[in-house]
């Protein structure tokens, strides 16, 4: 899949099939997910992650969300405690 830039995920024709929109939201939900891990597999970075769960999810939930994961360590690999290197779900490609 090719990365998307940040400019086409505010369009309304966002080409992402359901079940792909569906499993970044809950890899974002998931608190031992980094943001790294979504990037590896859907190529999206932190910011694209941002406006999918802001054009797919109510205004509350997507506030409660950012609320949630801002300045959490373990959605950002480089601030996680060393030697933890696991986040690949057994849902996850490859």
């Amino acid at each position: 899949m090719l990365p998307i830039e940040p400019e086409n995920l505010t369009n309304e024709g966002l080409d992402l099939a359901p079940e792909t929109i569906d499993r970044i939201i809950e890899m974002a939900w998931e608190d031992r997910t980094p943001f790294e891990a979504i990037e590896m597999q859907y190529g999206l970075k932190e910011n694209q992650v941002r406006a999918v769960m802001r054009k797919h999810m109510k205004r509350s939930s997507f506030h409660m969300w950012r609320k949630r994961v801002k300045g959490r360590t373990t959605k950002h690999h480089a601030n996680r405690t060393a030697g933890i290197d696991r986040f690949k779900s057994s849902n996850q490609k490859g």
